[in-house]
């Protein structure tokens, strides 16, 4: 079983049927709404899931579900598009609101795969990256408040000259901090504690 679930969204039944045999027998979890308003009221706890919705639905079309679900959960959904009514100035639309892929029906089987298996692995490095980003701050907050004011600087880009005369100790002292920030970090040089650095400093992943 693959390790994220994938919703379907779409009013007509023997879409949803087709396609749920076929994300099952490739052995994705899939589960099927029969409409933006049943998936709304049932929000699925996930905190990343790849969506399949159709967009011309009665009463929440996929439009608006598509708006819903980029305030509620941001790029931790990965939305895929699905109508039998596609148009140029409709896409657009839809990949401004943040639809990651525009699919019209028919369709080639392969190519909803395709579009699942590409929402999987954004979805599996976004994962990793808040993974790193969480291991990082961790470690920072382990640092001493004068390790953590060489660490600023070492990312800053200072050498220890530098940040001796800023902080008013030898070089020597730098660099016994700076040993052991980067065992604390465990980074196994400079350019991985800048690395680290911008990581933490970053925004909110997906």
């Amino acid at each position: 079983m693959k390790p994220y679930s994938v919703f379907i969204i779409d009013d007509d039944e023997a879409m949803r049927h087709a396609m749920l045999l076929l994300l099952r027998g490739e052995g994705f979890r899939a589960r099927a709404f029969v409409s933006a308003t049943d998936f709304l009221e049932n929000l699925p706890v996930e905190k990343s899931a790849c969506i399949i919705t159709d967009i011309r639905m009665p009463q929440t079309s996929g439009v608006e579900l598509v708006e819903r679900l980029k305030a509620l959960r941001g790029p931790a959904w990965p939305i895929i598009a699905v109508t039998g009514h596609g148009d140029v100035s409709l896409a657009v639309q839809l990949m401004k609101a943040g639809v990651v892929d525009f699919i019209e029906k028919p369709f080639d089987p392969n190519r909803i795969l395709e579009a699942v298996r590409s929402c999987i692995n954004q979805m599996s490095g976004a994962e990793a990256e808040r993974n790193m980003k969480d291991a990082t701050c961790a470690r920072l907050a382990t640092l001493t408040p004068r390790e953590r004011q060489v660490f600023d600087a070492l990312i800053e880009g200072k050498s220890n000259k530098m940040i001796a005369l800023d902080l008013e100790i030898s070089p020597r002292t730098v660099e016994i901090f700076r040993a052991k920030l980067m065992q604390k970090m465990q980074a196994h040089s400079l350019p991985e504690l800048v690395r680290m650095g911008m990581r933490a400093a970053s925004g909110p992943i997906g």
